[in-house]
């Protein structure tokens, strides 16, 4: 009789990731900070209190998975959704079956997947029923709910957001894949910390894609009298890139984000590129680099050349838009005009400074004549008393002051003489001349 190997039987045909899926709290990966010991949802579900709720995060962090275990954990009907395949008369029907399923005693958690898929006719379908306490609605979303749900159905709904695993989270995970029978547990696989740790990385926080990586090194291994072997050239082939030493949460991530940004402070534009293909290659999340490069536009260009901020925007745009890899283009459009851009620090400088006056002078009072004054009361404290309307004078201009008392003739701004901003100093200093001579001459007329 032939022996029957692990990939013969039904369950080993599902996808490790499937097999592995956790069952309960105390096996799922990460997000301590909601479901560890005394976290506020670990507290809401033990004590069966849970309400409606919106999971927002990146990819493969669970949150199909962690509603299922809420289900689960408080004796829920689990109706899984999807907002890609369904319409208001699926709403309807499955809001239809909860609601009979109520009358039973029964509760119903409603799953949706990607919600913010959903249209706004869509999501005002399920408010009633939530209102209703019909269903308990829980949306996974990997878009700010702020800007992608309606406020109506956002304001009924507490939202939790989840974080990408950490590389000690999935090397957890696989450490697990490779010894829990429902993974590859009954298999001898030699695979050394190191490749774990490059799939780890690869990874980039996504539970689905370690393990489905892991899963294709297991099964392309070199099966010898002794198990499975896995190679890092096989692991290499598998990841089609070879790992480059980075750590997203460690030094190294740190190092790298700041060669990056000193190279274009330098105005080094191959040295600034070099840093962002190292830092892309080894798998960093493009829109941590956008958003660095969003904050270097004003931080380092500022007024000497305002379109470089438009242009950093609009970058970070297109990778949320197409992803890796086909937006490593942009970030190179954006890392190459920043790095030519001429540079001025006055906007960041002019915070600092500002910060410093506002956090030692907190209680200076907002002067009388650029108060608001939408009440009699307001006006009969002569709040507004003395306003200047700018657009009225012929100049544009007023002598009015707007600073408190104090910090009359603070100065914050300093423009330098790069670029756009030589004529943004030009236009400063007429607008102070201007001031200085009418002020005078007002003084003389008293």
């Amino acid at each position: 009789m032939e022996q029957q190997t692990f990939f013969d039987r039904p369950e080993a045909s599902r996808p490790l990731a499937s097999r592995l899926r956790p069952q309960t709290l105390e096996e799922f990966a990460g997000q301590e900070h909601l479901v560890g010991e005394g976290k506020i949802l670990r507290q809401l579900i033990d004590q069966d209190q849970i309400s409606s709720m919106i999971f927002w995060g990146p990819p493969g962090v669970g949150k199909t998975t962690l509603a299922r275990i809420i289900a689960g954990r408080t004796k829920s009907n689990f109706i899984d959704f999807s907002a890609v395949t369904s319409g208001i008369k699926e709403i309807r029907e499955v809001m239809r079956q909860a609601e009979e399923n109520g009358r039973f005693g029964e509760r119903t958690i409603l799953f949706v997947d990607e919600i913010h898929r959903f249209n706004k006719a869509q999501q005002d379908a399920f408010l009633p029923f939530v209102e209703k306490g019909s269903i308990i609605l829980i949306g996974a979303t990997t878009e700010n709910p702020s800007f992608e749900i309606n406020a109506a159905l956002l304001s009924r709904c507490k939202v939790f957001v989840l974080h990408a695993l950490t590389s000690e989270d999935l090397l957890r995970l696989m450490h697990r894949a490779l010894t829990d029978p429902r993974g590859f547990g009954e298999l001898r696989v030699f695979i050394a910390d190191e490749l774990l740790s490059m799939i780890a990385n690869f990874a980039n926080g996504d539970a689905r894609t370690a393990l489905n990586t892991l899963e294709m090194a297991v099964l392309n291994g070199e099966q010898g009298p002794d198990g499975i072997r896995v190679t890092r050239e096989l692991l290499e082939q598998c990841i089609s890139k070879k790992s480059l030493l980075y750590d997203k949460n460690g030094e190294e991530h740190y190092n790298l984000i700041s060669a990056l940004h000193k190279s274009m402070r330098n105005s080094d534009v191959d040295a600034a590129i070099y840093w962002l293909a190292r830092m892309l290659e080894a798998g960093e999340e493009p829109l941590y680099i956008a958003r660095r490069l969003i904050r270097f536009a004003s931080e380092d260009v500022g007024m000497a050349d305002s379109r470089a901020l438009e242009l950093a925007v609009s970058v970070y745009q297109a990778c949320h838009f197409i992803g890796m890899p086909e937006c490593s283009v942009h970030l190179t459009h954006a890392v190459t005009y920043l790095s030519l851009a001429p540079k001025s620090n006055a906007l960041y400088t002019a915070y600092e400074k500002a910060k410093k006056d506002a956090l030692e002078m907190l209680s200076e009072p907002v002067p009388l004549q650029i108060r608001n004054a939408p009440t009699r009361l307001m006006q009969q404290l002569h709040y507004g008393e003395g306003y200047q309307y700018a657009h009225d004078a012929p100049d544009k201009l007023t002598t009015m002051r707007c600073l408190p008392e104090k910090l009359e003739g603070r100065r914050y701004y300093e423009p330098s003489g790069q670029g756009s901003e030589a004529r943004v100093g030009e236009r400063l200093r007429a607008i102070e001349q201007w001031r200085a001579e009418h002020r005078e001459a007002e003084t003389r007329e008293k």
